[in-house]
């Protein structure tokens, strides 16, 4: 996922490898937290790949070069030196990543890509994050499988509850409670995207009771 994530950045701008590791966790760092060790050998991989380029900017930003050596230099205990200075500014110039044709052609065949491994807990915001570059029967192909599949966590997590009866105590039937209304809050907000991609008003779940209806849709619908 880190590779749809880095491509999907790439496709907007190039950068260097500090402003990536910026925006990675901007925009991201709801759902991953990404680290030096593992940015950059992903990069380096997707150089040999040929589905990045690197390009040097010879453009002087101080701040950024001061806040990226203090992070590589926390790095250094576990890579070797080489390791840790690769992608920094050098004398001439700090180096630029770029996505090159070969790298769209993977960034578009990663988007179509549709199936568990698209809606898991892993990898599912990670493809939330890049829905406005997905074609729409892809993005509901994924909205739908990641609601059975919250749908399923819930149920189960409904039946762990009604069976356990009083053989739990209360502070465990307390963290599966939240549990249950974390995957009930899901399901809402996933019928709410589901509908506003069909142009539909935001459904009523029929979990919400009478007299409730869901939330206004983030997309306005």
């Amino acid at each position: 996922m880190l590779e749809l994530a880095v491509l999907g950045l790439l496709h907007e701008a190039p950068m260097h490898g500090y402003q990536l590791r910026k925006q990675l966790h901007a925009r991201l760092g709801t759902f991953r937290a990404f680290s030096w060790g593992s940015l950059y050998p992903t990069l380096r991989r997707l150089q040999r790949a040929g589905l990045i380029a690197e390009t040097t900017d010879t453009a002087d930003d101080t701040a950024d070069e001061g806040a990226e050596t203090a992070a590589s230099s926390r790095s250094r205990s576990s890579r070797s030196a080489s390791r840790s200075s690769w992608g920094a500014k050098t004398r001439r110039g700090r180096r630029v990543f770029e996505l090159t044709a070969e790298g769209k052609d993977r960034f578009d065949e990663l988007l179509a890509e549709v199936g568990p491994q698209a809606w898991d807990d892993e990898s599912f915001g990670i493809h939330l994050a890049f829905f406005s570059r997905t074609p729409v029967d892809v993005r509901m192909r994924i909205l739908e499988g990641r609601r059975r599949q919250v749908e399923e966590r819930r149920e189960g997590l409904r039946s762990t509850l009604s069976r356990a009866g009083e053989q739990i105590d209360h502070y465990t039937r307390e963290l599966h409670r939240i549990g249950l209304e974390s995957t009930e809050r899901e399901v809402r907000w996933l019928n709410e995207l589901i509908a506003a991609e069909r142009g539909e008003s935001s459904p009523r779940s029929p979990d919400d009771g009478p007299g409730t209806t869901a939330g206004p849709s983030p997309h306005g619908a």
